[in-house]
This record gives C-alpha cells, structure tokens and sequence, in this order.
C-alpha cells in the first residue's frame, strides 16, 4: 500500500484553512497562559492617545505635535533597545544614561575643541561606548560583581568623567550640519514615501520567506489570511503616520505664505520656512530595529542570549560562553548609549553634564519594561523599546498640555511602570503554573 505524498500545496491548504478565526483563537489562548507580551502596552498607548486627543484634539493630535512627539522619544527608544539585550539576561544597567552621556561628551570636545571631522569624532564616541560596555562586563562575567553594583558604580564614576572632559565651560556646541541633521532636519516627501514601500514590502517578503519555509519542512505556519491581514495592517498605519508627518507642520498664520528658499535675499515679505517630512531620526531607528531584531531572532548569539537569561546554569552545561554572552550584551548595550548620546546632542545642539541624565535612564528602563520586557530575563524582543518608548513619550508628550504640574507626569510614569512590572511578574507567575 503506496504511502500518500504530501505536496506544498497540501501544506499550503492546510495552512490557509487555519484562517484569521483560528490565529485569534490561538493568540487569546497564550494571553490566557500567560504570554501576554507587548499587548498590555499596545492597549495602553491606545487609551492614552485617545485621552489626549480629547482634552487636547487642538494641541495633541497634530502633525506639528506627532513630530515632536517622535523627536522627543528616539534616544530613550534606542536606549531602551540596549537595555533590552542586559534585561533578558536577567542583568541591569544603572550606568546607560551617563554613558549616553559621556560618549556624547567625546563627540563634542573632538568635534569642536579638537577639530576633528565629524566621522572621525563619531567614531571616538562609539568606540568610547564599546570601553564602557566592555569594562562592565568583565566586571559583572569574570569578577562575578553583581551588575546592580557595577553599574551603580559607574553611575557615579561617569558622572564624573562627564564633568572632567567637558571642563569648566559648562557646554560645548555640536558644529556639525551632517550629525545637527539627524534630529533636527527631515527626509523630502517622496523619500518618505519610498521608506514607507521599502518597510512594508520588505516585511511582507521576509515574513512570507519565513511561512513557505516552515511549510517546505512540514511545520506549523501562519496561514496566508493572517500573513495578508498583517501586511495590511502594518501597511495602514505606516502609511498614516507617513501622511501626517508629509504635512505641512509649521502653523501658517493668515497673511503669510509658506516657501522654500529662507534668508535674504530669497525670502520673500511673509514667508514662512516649510516644514514637513519624516524625521531622518526615524530612519536610525528602523535601521536598529532590523539589525537588532535579526540579531536576536535570526542568529546563534540570539538564542544563546535567550538561553542564558532562561537558565544560565542550563545554557553553560549545553556548552554555551555565559561569560562572553554576558560581555557581549553589555558592549552591545552601552554601544547603543553612545549612539543615543549621540542623538541627544543632536537634538539640543550641544552637550552638557546634564546630557544623558534627569530622568533618561529611569524613562529608557521603563519603555523596556513597559513594552513588555520580562524584568526576569529570557523573554522581550526589541520591538518592546519602540513600543514603551512610545508610551513613555506620549505622557511626557500629553500630560504638559493637561497640567503644568510637573509631579503628575512623575506620578503617572511610575505608576505605568509600576503596572508594566505587575503585568510582567503576574503573567510570568501563571506561565509556570500552567506548565504544571
């Protein structure tokens, strides 16, 4: 009796037969085991958005304002990605904002004081990021210090690194139209556009690699309803945010004409600079996201991260470094502060001994965790830091338009976090109980 073949097209049917009904099946009952992942903050920033845009539609849901709003957000979302390779090992970093900080403070002095070319000074600041993250690690992998200590220590001693290479002078301008560019400038419409087709095409291909793959092999895939409705989705709201920020976003006051050509003698009487197009910032971010994503889900040192922070002793056994996985999530992290100390002076146009401090590294830990990082290592994605990073903006973002009291906006983040981790340790708690 001949055995019957099973074809890709088999596979394919079988697939699609599952449907969007039984995905949603499927996802509602992880959510009840436990696997909750970044829908607790996805809803959150729903509800926040709509608040605001209720008791503030006039200031808050504006093109002017969701500019500002992505601009006010990107370092504590690339920081937030750093923070999210040391959260999944289990492991913290207090030291992140003043090495932001400091690397930001290298960028400057080669910059300005020693006259180095932008590049060159770009490339000191990231390599002073890489030193940083390596010291720690090897503090926290070989020594064995527990990373709350090692960091705190850095916390302070970078502070004072801080103050020493910027001096006495207090701040140090950033003269530099290529790095000013990043968070102060804006791609042409048409680029945004482009960027909008390259992100949605590309996820669209890749994830539809991904399904035929698993059907070639035989395994469980994502049906072809839910890989369309997904595409669409992603393509809609990448598509709206391209709209609003292609607006016109300086406010045209009556009278006035918007133009082009700014300064005399090529500005006309009334005319106003036009300002629209998607922030060059959001394509740093998108690079990362891609890079690091692929990091953590597509290669080796992806999963052996995962592995450490899931059972360090079990991935050791199973011939895993922990050491130089540890070390390598460290420099990573401290890296990725270096490139949002870069930001950061992008966006103030100098750096100071304040850069990188306040509340920088409180906002970047919680847009991690608030996004759905697991504060107990083994589980969040780097999706998680644009999704809090985004949560995290908005009440900075909204709240000043609502009240001017600056300790409600303190009071609201803690208390967003405060949830975030509730959520991460309740959901934690019945994924082992349901494993029983």
């Amino acid at each position: 009796m001949s055995t019957p073949q099973v074809t890709d097209v088999d596979i394919a049917a079988a697939g699609d037969s599952a449907g969007v009904g039984q995905a949603m099946g499927d996802y509602f009952r992880r959510i009840k085991g436990g696997d909750v992942g970044s829908l607790p903050a996805v809803l959150g920033l729903i509800v926040l958005v709509v608040i605001f845009s209720v008791l503030e539609g006039n200031t808050f849901f504006t093109a002017l304002n969701f500019a500002n709003l992505l601009n006010q957000g990107t370092a504590i979302i690339v920081l937030a990605m750093g923070l999210v390779f040391v959260l999944l090992l289990g492991e913290i970093d207090l030291s992140a904002g003043f090495a932001a900080g400091t690397c930001a403070a290298v960028l400057a002095v080669t910059l300005t004081k020693w006259g180095w070319a932008w590049p060159l000074a770009l490339v000191a600041a990231l390599i002073t990021g890489l030193v940083i993250g390596l010291l720690i690690g090897l503090l926290v992998a070989r020594l064995g210090i527990p990373s709350f200590v090692v960091t705190l220590a850095a916390f302070l001693g970078l502070q004072g690194v801080m103050l020493l290479i910027i001096g006495d002078g207090g701040t140090i301008p950033v003269q530099s139209d290529v790095l000013l560019a990043i968070m102060n400038k804006n791609m042409p419409v048409w680029a945004g556009w482009l960027l909008w087709l390259i992100v949605t095409a590309g996820y669209a291909l890749v994830s539809l690699r991904a399904i035929m793959n698993r059907r070639k092999v035989g395994l469980p895939s994502t049906s072809t309803s839910v890989w369309a409705a997904k595409v669409l989705s992603i393509a809609v709201l990448l598509g709206v945010a391209v709209f609003l920020l292609n607006q016109q976003r300086q406010i045209v006051r009556p009278g006035k004409v918007a133009c082009v050509k700014l300064g005399p003698p090529n500005e006309p009487l009334g005319c106003i600079p036009v300002i629209q197009g998607v922030p060059w910032a959001v394509l740093v971010v998108l690079v990362l996201l891609v890079v690091l994503t692929f990091v953590l889900g597509r290669t080796a040192f992806g999963r052996h991260i995962y592995a450490v922070g899931g059972n360090s002793e079990a991935a050791r056994r199973a011939g895993i470094s922990v050491s130089g996985i540890k070390i390598a999530c460290f420099m990573i992290c401290s890296f990725l502060a270096a490139i949002a100390g870069v930001l950061l002076a992008s966006r103030d146009n100098s750096v100071s001994p304040t850069t990188g401090g306040a509340q920088t590294l409180l906002y970047a830990v919680g847009a991690a965790v608030i996004g759905g990082t697991s504060l107990f290592g083994g589980r969040g994605r780097v999706m998680d830091a644009i999704i809090g990073g985004l949560v995290v903006a908005v009440i900075a973002n909204g709240l000043p338009l609502i009240t001017q009291q600056s300790g409600i906006q303190y009071v609201v983040t803690g208390l967003v976090l405060l949830v975030a981790a509730s959520v991460d340790a309740l959901s934690r708690k019945r994924s082992s109980g349901s494993l029983r």
